[in-house]
């Protein structure tokens, strides 16, 4: 398999609205799929542990149980006054529950509210109060915290999923009973009406509910199936829970790992290998940690045919033993994008590894194409807002600039966080006078000869010197190549502007602090072959660098920047 240069990575027309006549909904496909294949398999859970400590997977949905189930859910929440436009916040483990009330709720027309929960606790109490929930479901945990801590006051709807309503109003399958001879549900939901809040991951600051549409959801739906070519009938291991939701809309089996998502680079590879074998998966889904799990743990993935990975960028070197680990004629995919526009652009592995040199000698991360019909466009960057795309300055390929995209799955607004709206949202007028939103990815970055997007960094991690400026992508990978060091982090420190360039470097596992001074030395030299990096002259040894645990690819260089400004005094 080959991937040209300059082929596209996707090719015919892509399905962004519902079908004519039908609800503009995530889950319009269930009641089809449950006539068409009402048997297949839509869900399998872990469940209990065997003597050899392995997941027996005896929990499963059929289509038919998924849709009739949530059906009953559906009509059993409006008895409970969770309706049509009603926030909801969901925080229900990986499991049938969770899949079924997901469901239910887009059936229902509700707007469930997801946070990672495995950001700040703090963080998270700020999310659950901005969202203003007028309902409260979740594990019995949960519930105890909310009360304990005061989450989500607004919601006057409390439903635990729990054998008891334990501090809540009911539990889930008293819900279940109640709406159980009710029949089909599915809201004539438009394309505009607002679908769910989902609360970024906070990596670069504080989590901000994207609004999703109906319509950006069934996009993301015909965006995956025509970059990736989805077909019906495969067996997906998605080890990012939300991420199964799209599963049943693209006919697929959803085996859910046993792992905790929120950790992933703590994942056990044989939980992994086991489920992957037994059921013969052919498609992932994970983080740059989780494949690095597998890539360490080094056994081959015969029945993989399609591999993604997503929410950071993949080192190469993971790439390269994943490939190795991987039929020949499998693929593995990088999408690039974020909570507010996903998919933006992909890259197959082969290429990206072609790519590698070019990363390390300075060129930033190639993340692929875009997927059509989105439009990517760089614009110089501005750290204020841009009210109208007459105001915005586009730069020509090969200059680096901020990221923006304009397509059907860029979102429009933040949830209550209007000053954060002005910031990442830009209203562009059509030739037809008809107008749209581009978003502005927060990511700088240029495009090259063949098309391609080049990732340089995030735009608030810049380091802006007297001599210019300097950027993550394009500097840490220079000297991340040293066999003796894990990963280097650049952070700027006293005015931008004026900044003075600060890498930060953890070593690798094993190396001493003795070694420490020759490394440095070394790290000089480096620098001093490459341009862009001759300006830094102050290199900081960090014993263990503040990493994002959902990723642990996301280096919190924010706190590091407050370290290295403190040992530089």
């Amino acid at each position: 398999m080959s991937f040209p240069q300059d082929t596209p990575v996707a090719a015919g027309p892509v399905a962004t609205t519902a079908p004519p006549g039908a609800p503009c909904n995530i889950a319009a496909s269930l009641p089809r799929l449950a006539v068409e294949a009402p048997d297949r398999i839509a869900m399998r859970c872990p469940g209990r542990r065997g003597p050899d400590g392995l997941a027996r997977y005896d929990q499963t949905l059929s289509y038919r149980e998924l849709d009739a189930r949530s059906d009953a859910i559906a009509a059993g929440l409006a008895r409970h006054g969770i309706g049509r436009g009603t926030r909801t916040v969901v925080m229900v483990r990986p499991s049938p529950e969770f899949f079924l009330l997901m469901f239910a709720l887009f059936k229902a027309g509700a707007v469930p509210v997801l946070v990672d929960p495995g950001i700040d606790k703090r963080a998270l109490k700020q999310c659950l109060d901005e969202a203003q929930a007028e309902a409260f479901i979740g594990i019995p945990l949960a519930q105890f915290a909310r009360v304990l801590l005061g989450w989500a006051k607004s919601a006057r709807v409390r439903i635990s999923t729990g054998r008891r309503a334990w501090l809540a109003d009911a539990t889930l399958a008293q819900v279940e009973a109640d709406g159980r001879d009710a029949g089909p549900q599915l809201a004539d939901t438009a394309p505009d009406e607002v679908a769910a809040i989902v609360f970024t991951s906070g990596s670069t600051g504080v989590p901000k509910g994207v609004v999703y549409r109906h319509r950006h959801f069934v996009a993301q739906i015909g965006l995956m199936r025509a970059a990736f070519g989805i077909e019906a009938g495969g067996v997906d291991l998605p080890t990012f829970p939300p991420f199964a939701l799209f599963d049943p809309a693209l006919g697929l089996t959803s085996v859910i790992p046993d792992m905790d998502p929120t950790r992933p680079a703590q994942a056990e590879p044989r939980k992994l290998h086991d489920a992957i074998a037994r059921f013969g998966i052919d498609q992932l889904f994970g983080s740059p940690a989780l494949m690095k799990v597998l890539a360490d743990h080094g056994q081959p993935l015969p029945t993989l045919k399609r591999v993604t990975s997503a929410g950071a960028p993949v080192p190469a070197e993971v790439v390269a033993k994943m490939r190795e680990l991987l039929p020949d004629d499998a693929s593995f995919w990088t999408p690039y994008g974020a909570t507010e526009c996903l998919p933006v652009a992909v890259i197959e592995g082969r290429e990206l590894q072609a790519t590698r040199e070019a990363t390390e000698r300075g060129a930033g991360t190639c993340v692929g194409r875009p997927v059509p019909p989105n439009e990517v466009r760089i614009i110089r960057i501005t750290d204020e807002a841009i009210a109208d795309w007459s105001q915005a300055e586009l730069l020509p390929s090969g200059e680096i600039g901020e990221i923006t995209v304009a397509g059907p799955t860029a979102t429009d607004a933040y949830f209550n966080r209007d000053k954060q709206t002005r910031l990442a949202k830009i209203r562009e007028t059509l030739p037809d006078g008809s107008e749209r939103v581009v978003h502005r990815m927060g990511d700088v970055g240029w495009f090259d000869e063949h098309g391609r997007l080049w990732f340089c960094g995030r735009k608030s991690h810049r380091v802006e010197t007297a001599a210019g400026p300097l950027y993550t992508e394009q500097v840490e990978p220079v000297f991340n190549v040293h066999p003796q060091v894990r990963r280097t982090a650049l952070v700027g420190i006293g005015a931008r502007g004026s900044q003075r360039p600060v890498l930060c470097v953890e070593l690798a596992e094993g190396v001493t602090t003795r070694d420490w001074p020759r490394i440095e030395r070394e790290l000089r030299d480096i620098a001093a072959a490459h341009p862009h990096c001759a300006g830094i002259d102050r290199f900081l040894h960090h014993p263990k660098f503040p990493v994002d645990i959902r990723h642990n690819a996301k280096i919190g260089r924010e706190k590091l920047a407050v370290w290295a400004a403190g040992v530089t005094r």
